[in-house]
């Protein structure tokens, strides 16, 4: 039986689904709900979760999980029901996400940014039969007729005395256990953004799940007991699976902050020791344009975990002279392989900048050219992913899930190339790759190297149709706080550092950050939208 080279963790094929054999951990718990109890059991006088001012230890969270599940059940909630939640981050959030687990339910995870329009949609297409929502965002909530599966719409944030209080469900006498799951069983659906047409909901099972926790830490080195701190959304695949479910996978301690400010973060990670997260780039730089960042007591800080885009290397160099113990990991995966795929050893990052990392132990990665044939190495082609943290596929959505997965391998979108050493490159979306005249250019190149001027914050590139050469390279450019940009000063900064066919020939130039999601990616579609409000001469 195979033995990974890097994690001394046993693995074999497995098969799991009609058409996937996949590669998997022998030894792991056989689904959430073991992983959290087992933690409880362990650990039950230690933190398990810190917001603002609340602290619960094991004990009470395994206590307000397992009332919360009975009060479920109360409402009629079986096992395989949809439970949708549209909370931010908080003590609830975490609670109801477990307690739905317990009760042997699917949990559906809705954006707090999203509108009545989006969320209609996803509560009628899966069929949830409760909804737990923040008080405050009772006006967004669609009309019954819209959601005519939704039987009960609980409150956070209302005293128990009224109807449809959540405090109602946590008074319930506490199950004696969690209701049995199989570990191919779906536990979560997680829509993803849908930059066109309407959202598709991933269905990430217990497997999936107890895979991409065990690949986190180990590729990251995480202790159990670690304290790993949710800045990003929770109802997002990053904060879901892996902040929260890696950090109280492990036994450890989450701390949660509502929503991200960089003055804020420093204070609480300082405060509550933090060792471990997971952020966009433009969050780390951020955090290093604060005043008074070297006055934050951040020793505790061992792992820092980034994805969505490249990290500057100004940026790396900068958290390595301020951090020298904080260990930086490009991790590279999406909602579809409920989180990472590849992981950068951090000991590799600085010398491997445009790489995101290699294959993680039960992940199979493979660049295919269009016809879905495997390219040499080198080559550059669409990436396919494979392994046991890979979804089954989209709810409800058999077309899509045809269309996307093949042979347990998930078509990822992304154009990339893997190196003989198997560094995975993803060089753009196929949306995102433009072509000036035949000449094919990837924006990420372009961004990587505009972020390197000292006046940058942040860039995009898009396309700008062209009548001759069909599209030209335009960029969107966020200043640093206190700087003043200069279009002719960027063209000759990329010109020395670019072929002259990838040197962006217009510019939008502005203060305010750039349009992101609820997960920190860039939101293109935006930006092209923007671009065709606006007149770019090209120079």
């Amino acid at each position: 039986m195979p033995t990974d080279a890097t994690t001394g963790m046993a693995t074999r094929l497995e098969r799991h689904g009609p058409d996937r054999v996949v590669r998997c951990f022998t030894q792991r718990p056989a689904h959430v709900n073991q992983m959290w109890r087992e933690a409880a059991r362990w650990r039950p006088e230690a933190e398990a979760l810190v917001c603002g001012e609340r602290r619960l230890s094991w004990a009470m969270l395994e206590d307000q999980v397992l009332r919360t599940a009975a009060g479920l059940q109360a409402l009629g909630v079986a096992p395989g029901d949809r439970v949708a939640l549209l909370l931010g981050n908080s003590v609830e959030f975490v609670i109801a996400s477990f307690a739905v687990q317990a009760a042997g339910a699917v949990l559906v995870p809705l954006s707090t940014r999203d509108q009545t329009p989006g969320l209609a949609y996803c509560l009628q297409h899966c069929g949830a039969s409760v909804l737990i929502s923040d008080a405050a965002l009772q006006d967004r909530w669609p009309a019954p007729s819209e959601t005519p599966a939704l039987k009960h719409r609980v409150r956070v944030g209302v005293p128990p005395e009224h109807a449809g209080s959540f405090q109602r469900l946590v008074q319930h006498a506490p199950l004696a256990d969690c209701v049995a799951v199989d570990e191919d069983g779906v536990a979560v659906i997680l829509y993803t953004s849908g930059t066109t047409g309407f959202p598709k909901g991933a269905m990430l099972t217990h497997l999936n799940i107890v895979h991409s926790v065990l690949h986190y830490a180990q590729a990251l080195s995480l202790p159990r007991g670690v304290r790993g701190a949710a800045v990003v959304p929770l109802s997002h695949v990053t904060g879901l699976v892996g902040l929260m479910m890696v950090t109280l996978g492990l036994g450890g301690t989450l701390l949660v902050q509502p929503a991200f400010k960089a003055a804020d973060f420093l204070r609480f990670a300082a405060r509550e020791r933090m060792g471990f997260t997971v952020m966009v780039p433009a969050m780390y730089k951020l955090c290093l344009l604060q005043d008074d960042f070297a006055a934050h007591d951040l020793s505790a800080w061992q792992v820092g975990g980034f994805g969505g885009a490249p990290m500057p290397p100004a940026t790396i160099d900068q958290l390595a002279q301020q951090l020298p113990a904080l260990r930086l990991s490009n991790c590279y995966g999406a909602t579809e392989t409920a989180s990472p795929a590849t992981i950068m050893p951090a000991h590799l990052t600085r010398a491997h900048l445009d790489s995101v990392g290699l294959a993680l132990p039960c992940a199979e990665v493979a660049v295919m050219d269009e016809q879905g044939v495997e390219l040499p190495r080198g080559g550059v082609g669409e990436l396919w992913l494979k392994g046991p943290m890979v979804v089954q596929g989209y709810w409800n959505n058999p077309q899509a899930t045809a269309d996307n997965f093949i042979g347990g391998f998930w078509r990822s979108g992304d154009v990339g190339s893997m190196d003989a050493a198997g560094f995975v490159r993803v060089l753009d979306r196929h949306k995102d790759m433009l072509n000036r005249g035949g000449y094919k250019i990837f924006s990420v190149e372009v961004e990587n190297v505009l972020c390197q001027h000292p006046d940058v914050l942040e860039a995009a590139v898009v396309a700008k149709r062209c009548p001759v050469l069909g599209e030209r390279v335009h960029v969107f450019v966020a200043a640093r706080e206190g700087r003043t940009l200069d279009a002719e000063d960027l063209r000759t900064f990329c010109a020395a550092r670019l072929s002259d066919y990838k040197v962006p020939e217009s510019y939008s130039l502005g203060r305010e950050p750039l349009p992101r999601n609820a997960n920190g990616k860039l939101m293109k579609r935006v930006l092209r939208e923007r671009l065709l409000s606006e007149n770019h001469p090209l120079a």
